[in-house]
């Protein structure tokens, strides 16, 4: 998933980026209220995490822009104010889940998976593209001969052509589906990873297909 991080604690966002990059998550840190909400607004995301303290727009705002422009993405708030009464005013303002500083980094990423599975409830559970059958709930894929295992980034990778399937999808699209808006990455590291992953894919039926100068396609 592509993530939004809205938090102005920079060792507190460190230590979050760096947990949601070992689960292959793309991550956007934002450490101002204003600057979270823009780039909400232009950029999108599949989930945000957004602090209520924040300099120039308090997270509650923020939240509240969102909803205002009809933006239904989950949204999970991670403040230091545990009164009820904060809790309640929160999930009123729009937001999903609530978390409260301090907490346990396993318990942050559990409940971003349940959040996670309430966004695909109105997909289907499987998805068969050729002879690949893809479920959401636990992310495994299978293929003729059973299971086919993927490294975390490989897998987001799918996710994601899965996703956009039929559609030609750009470079820069999958970079920033993978490792976040603006991230410092390599110019062919999209290109090994679609290389490794159609290696993988290799027949199953589905195919990722290139139109030259323009990307990538996963199609049956």
């Amino acid at each position: 998933m592509r993530i939004v991080l809205i938090e102005d604690n920079e060792m507190l966002a460190n230590g979050v980026e760096k947990a949601l990059r070992d689960q292959g998550h793309a991550v956007d840190w934002l450490a101002d209220g204003l600057a979270g909400d823009a780039f909400l607004a232009s950029s999108g995301a599949n989930l945000a995490i957004v602090d209520v303290n924040l300099p120039g727009m308090n997270g509650l705002e923020v939240i509240r822009s969102l909803r205002a422009r009809g933006d239904q993405i989950p949204v999970l708030i991670l403040t230091a104010r545990d009164r009820t009464a904060d809790c309640v005013e929160g999930l009123d303002a729009g937001a999903d889940d609530y978390l409260v500083k301090p907490f346990e980094m396993a318990e942050l990423l559990a409940r971003i998976r349940a959040l996670a599975r309430r966004r695909g409830d109105l997909r289907p559970k499987e998805v068969v593209i050729g002879a690949l059958r893809f479920d959401h709930g636990d992310r495994s894929l299978l293929g003729p001969a059973g299971r086919i295992e993927l490294p975390r980034r490989e897998m987001a990778l799918f996710e994601f052509l899965l996703e956009h399937r039929g559609r030609i999808s750009s470079k820069d699209a999958i970079a920033e589906a993978l490792y976040g808006v603006g991230a410092d990455v390599e110019e062919n590291a999209v290109e090994l990873l679609i290389s490794r992953l159609r290696r993988k894919l290799a027949g199953c039926g589905a195919e990722i297909k290139t139109a030259r100068g323009l990307g990538y396609m996963l199609d049956a």
